[in-house]
């Protein structure tokens, strides 16, 4: 039996997210499955590092699974760039070790947020950022960012409810970067709760705009209410960029 380690790149404007529902074509890990499928012959199910939401974006999802298929690395990419839908690219396959496990073996992962900060939206980004009007404060966004980063409870920047696992996590960076209109948002942490950097930055752009201060952060950590966060802010912006292994 071999373990075979994929990263993914995709948009997935059209898409239900990554994890597969019962209708598996408008799933990412649907997608892939079939053709990993009808490839090998056999029933194949993938292993995601983790779940993306409904039409957020992946610049390096990772995935495995277990086949006994003989087909060389080259031929299966071959087979999924041809079979697979256009806007979903395996971009790497790798024969891993048995053991390896893409969601319970990660250490971390870098996610990226893109706002394009104009009055006027932009044709060719609004598939692929948040059109966010107003002017923005980055220092000030910079002050809130430094608050968040560390090791928190994060449960009221997370549409989670109640739940029995742990809502501690550790951020070990956030930056912000102006690039003519468009702000690209880097957060890397060891793990993100549901909808956690879609949350933290609707609170961000909050603080930007004026309408709460950096002190807001204090706030939800101590209140641990979701309600006192910002907006969620859409999926379109939000693109997984990397997940980290030992």
């Amino acid at each position: 039996m071999r373990n075979i380690k994929m990263t993914i790149e995709y948009d997935g404007g059209r898409y239900l997210g990554w994890q597969r529902l019962g209708d598996s074509n408008k799933t990412i890990q649907g997608k892939i499955e079939n053709i990993l499928s009808e490839m090998t012959g056999n029933k194949i199910e993938i292993i995601g590092s983790g779940r993306t939401d409904a039409g957020a974006h992946a610049n390096g999802q990772v995935a495995n699974f277990k086949t006994l298929s003989n087909l060389d690395l080259a031929a299966m990419q071959d087979y999924l760039i041809r079979y697979l839908p256009q806007d979903i690219i395996v971009k790497k396959l790798e024969e891993v070790p048995e053991r390896f496990h893409a969601r319970y073996n990660v250490v971390g992962k870098k996610y990226s947020y893109y706002v394009w900060n104009n009055v006027v939206p932009s044709a060719f980004e609004r598939n692929y950022s948040f059109h966010y009007p107003e002017k923005l404060d980055i220092d000030k966004m910079n002050k809130a960012c430094s608050k968040l980063v560390g090791t928190h409870d994060f449960i009221g920047f997370s549409s989670l409810k109640k739940t029995k696992k742990s809502t501690v996590r550790t951020i070990n960076e956030i930056s912000i970067q102006k690039e003519g209109n468009l702000l690209h948002f880097t957060f890397v942490g060891e793990g993100f709760l549901h909808k956690m950097v879609r949350i933290i930055m609707g609170t961000l752009l909050e603080v930007g705009a004026g309408t709460a201060e950096p002190d807001c952060i204090d706030a939800i950590f101590e209140s641990k209410i979701r309600s006192n966060a910002g907006a969620t802010v859409p999926s379109q912006g939000l693109f997984l960029d990397e997940v980290y292994y030992d």
